[in-house]
């Protein structure tokens, strides 16, 4: 059973990912920039690794500010084990294992916890770690979110905390709990946040309920002890350059902080469910990778049922009230249903200005619903496997009244293929090295667009140069500095904008080139001069006519194509 339960997860995996696999020129549709981003953030592993480059902090990107990464996805965890495949075959295909065996190995953990630990049995342990694997949510965040959907040591977790009320060995057990922890944190912070608060809630109702475990209290605080002293002292400097050190910011912005979960999404289907498309989760998210709340009516109803049938276990208790308080918070600072506000203020708005929490998008609190209900449903099938034990003469319907409920509840929810889409081969210019001569002396490259949150194909090129290839601007989140901005030290998508910067942003937006002036002319040395350009490049880009004849006129340099670009040598300028 064991086998057959990894496997099916490894045929899941590989069915939510097989549109990229079968075509190395496909990328993902629905999320171009947060793919190239990771495939930057995979080089930058293998950086690390191959030239002891600085693990926290990167010079290859925002030229010349640099960009702190430990304030942004790194996946340090994942991307220094995966330097090989990424030297090997390249960032596409380390961010593609990554996000594929992410989900994989998701489901094997879950598989272990609840057969192990916490249900016992195979069936209602692979039925409760399916969904928390491959759950509409999850499946959202497949769309370029790996760091996401790679929640392997979440249960791991888990279970390492469990095993801290051992009686005498609190010493051992504190510091393997540290060590998963570490981990996660350099996964992904917001789910080890997540994690954190959902331990802390069922670990005090269990604690209320269960008189008999009181005895247990000494070691398993001992062990916490010694866990959160270690990951505090492994964690600290990493946790400090995030925090205060070069090109890091003080939460996100309130726009950002307001992205919520619609109450009408958690009867809705995800556009990537069976029963979902574009039309179901129309204007009940943000966008197609923050579809955490999707959950279809048939299964919210049968969680209603599963948490009244299951209300004298604990650990059932436990996770109602868990789920409640993670479904409210999601739902921001006011309650929006069918996406109109209803003026209705939420427990967030409470919160959101906190320390840490302004850090947090209020409509993930929703993503952590889904291990809670995985759990709920392998109590759910347990207790009626239970039932059909028991009762011999009555198991037939019992089994058949379990699978008819099931299946009408998470058919629908099935996963189905990510989108994909073909992405523009990089320029030779790129993967040949014809940029080196023009970067010597510490200068960057500046393309055109300059990549933001909206195109990050500059970062893609990047990737392919393992970093050399140093980039101005970027897509990242970094530090609001500007003297006038509204929010000054939040977090903004890119650098601040300047005049040239926007320039080429409404061009690319809109395909006109804006007039012209002296002072334009000013900016773009200025701004060129700022960035240390070495060289401007135009790859294929729809508006790419517009895109040269705007930095023609700006610079008075006549562009030269080259091996897939325009080039303009702005040296003269900047020297």
């Amino acid at each position: 059973m064991d086998l057959l339960a990894a496997l099916s997860f490894v045929a899941l995996g590989f069915w939510v990912t097989a549109r990229l696999w079968l075509d190395p020129r496909n990328g993902i549709r629905d999320n171009r920039s947060d793919q190239a981003q990771f495939e930057w953030m995979m080089a930058h592993g293998a950086r690390v690794i191959t030239q002891f480059a600085y693990p926290f902090h990167s010079d290859r990107m925002n030229v010349p500010d640099g960009v702190n990464l430990m304030a942004n996805t790194s996946v340090l965890s994942v991307s220094l084990p995966l330097t090989p495949v990424t030297l090997l075959f390249g960032p596409r295909a380390s961010f593609l294992l990554f996000l594929t065996l992410g989900m994989i190995a998701t489901g094997i953990a879950w598989y272990f916890l609840f057969s192990r630990v916490l249900i016992g049995s195979r069936g209602p342990a692979w039925l409760g770690a399916a969904f928390c694997a491959f759950a509409p949510a999850m499946i959202s965040h497949a769309n370029s979110h790996p760091n996401i959907v790679s929640q392997f040591v979440v249960p791991l977790i888990i279970w390492r905390t469990l095993r801290l009320a051992e009686p005498g060995r609190w010493l051992r057990n504190g510091v393997l709990l540290a060590l998963v922890i570490v981990w996660q944190a350099f996964l992904n912070l917001e789910i080890l946040l997540m994690t954190a608060i959902g331990l802390g809630v069922v670990v005090a109702l269990f604690a209320l309920r269960r008189r008999d475990l009181r005895h247990r209290a000494r070691p398993f605080l001992a062990g916490l002890g010694v866990a959160a002293g270690f990951a505090a002292v492994a964690l600290a400097y990493p946790l400090y350059v995030q925090f205060f050190g070069p090109g890091s910011y003080q939460g996100l912005s309130r726009l950002i902080r307001g992205y919520s979960s619609d109450l009408a999404s958690f009867v809705a289907y995800s556009r990537e469910s069976l029963a979902g498309s574009p039309r179901t989760a129309e204007g009940l998210a943000k966008n197609p990778t923050e579809e955490n709340s999707f959950f279809g009516w048939a299964l919210v109803v049968l969680v209603i049922a599963l948490v009244w049938w299951l209300r004298r276990n604990v650990l059932a208790l436990a996770l109602t009230v868990l789920g409640l308080l993670f479904a409210v918070l999601s739902l921001g600072r006011e309650v929006i249903f069918d996406g109109r506000e209803t003026g209705v203020p939420s427990l967030w708005a409470l919160l959101e200005d906190l320390p840490i929490l302004h850090s947090v998008v209020p409509t993930r609190w929703a993503l952590a619903l889904t291990p809670i209900i995985g759990l709920l449903l392998a109590l759910g099938a347990e207790r009626a496997r239970q039932l059909a034990v028991r009762h011999s003469r009555a198991r037939p319907r019992i089994r058949f009244w379990t699978v008819t409920v099931l299946a009408m509840a998470l058919l629908p929810l099935l996963p189905t293929p990510l989108p994909a889409t073909h992405r523009d081969p990089v320029p030779t210019f790129v993967t040949s090295g014809a940029w080196r001569p023009y970067v010597a002396g510490g200068r960057s490259v500046v393309t055109l667009p300059l990549p933001d949150t909206n195109y990050a194909e500059p970062l893609r090129w990047s990737a392919v140069t393992r970093l050399e290839m140093p980039l101005a601007r970027g897509y990242f989140l970094g530090p609001d500095d500007r003297p006038h901005a509204q929010e000054r030290g939040a977090a903004l998508f890119t650098a601040p904008p300047r005049p040239t910067s926007s320039f080429f942003t409404v061009i690319r937006q809109t395909g006109a080139v804006p007039p012209i002036t002296p002072q334009s002319r000013v900016n773009a040395v200025d701004d060129l001069r700022y960035w240390r350009a070495g060289v401007v490049i135009l790859g294929r880009h729809r508006n790419a006519d517009a895109l040269r004849r705007g930095m023609t006129e700006l610079t008075g340099i006549q562009p030269v194509f080259t091996r897939g670009v325009w080039l303009w040598d702005v040296r003269p300028l900047t020297d």
